[in-house]
């Protein structure tokens, strides 16, 4: 179940507490929570976290093998939701309490800063050691918000990345204790909560723009 919750002037966002793997429903109310957070007013940020050991597991691809007839919908769909994420008009934080792998990496990415827990968790992108491609919008995400370097390891190699390896990396901006992660995230989150509003939000889309626009065309395939 997912909630989002203000405090002050940081919505907290909360994904869930079992895999969190992206099932349609799953996305739909992750995409009405941020569309929540863009249309709110006055100084406000995004701290996105989760419970339990997973931040998120990826796609549900349970489901998708269930329903291949709507592959092409349901990644269009996430896609949107990175989208979206990517774009918002106020200062996004993951809070990445356990392991984010797969499109949970990518969303993690979606966000302007990552905090991570230190001593356990993985942040992975496992495509290729399932046999599973990107999609352009994904690879194009990922290649957008890591160095060359880092998305060649990250995306070929399969890595997975503990909190210290994944600051080392450049894929998250701070690896802290488990009960200081969130508190670290909205921290930041408070710092950059003036900053809302429609110049971050052009900002992003002229930083992002190649990005944002292959993640928005729409019949996203593996």
């Amino acid at each position: 179940m997912t909630t989002l919750d203000r405090h002050d002037d940081v919505f907290i966002l909360n994904i869930g507490d079992t895999e969190n793997r992206f099932h349609p429903t799953w996305v739909s109310e992750i995409t009405s929570a941020l569309d929540d957070v863009a249309e709110a007013t006055g100084p406000r940020a995004l701290v996105t976290t989760a419970t339990g050991k997973f931040f998120s597991n990826g796609l549900d691809l349970e489901w998708l093998g269930e329903h291949p007839e709507q592959k092409d919908e349901y990644l269009t769909a996430v896609e949107q939701l990175f989208a979206r994420t990517l774009s918002l008009p106020v200062f996004s934080v993951a809070a990445i309490q356990g392991h984010a792998f797969a499109a949970g990496a990518m969303l993690s990415l979606s966000h302007d800063v990552r905090v991570m827990r230190a001593d356990r968790g993985f942040w992975c992108l496992p495509e290729t050691d399932i046999d599973m491609t990107f999609t352009v919008g994904m690879a194009s995400l990922v290649q957008s918000r890591l160095t060359p370097q880092t998305a060649h390891t990250a995306m070929l190699a399969a890595l997975r990345y503990g909190g210290h390896d994944a600051v080392s990396a450049g894929i998250v901006d701070h690896a802290v204790a488990q009960d200081a992660v969130l508190d670290t995230a909205v921290d930041i989150a408070t710092q950059h909560a003036p900053k809302a509003g429609e110049t971050l939000a052009t900002t992003k889309e002229r930083m992002y723009a190649p990005t944002l626009a292959k993640l928005r065309h729409a019949g996203a395939s593996f």
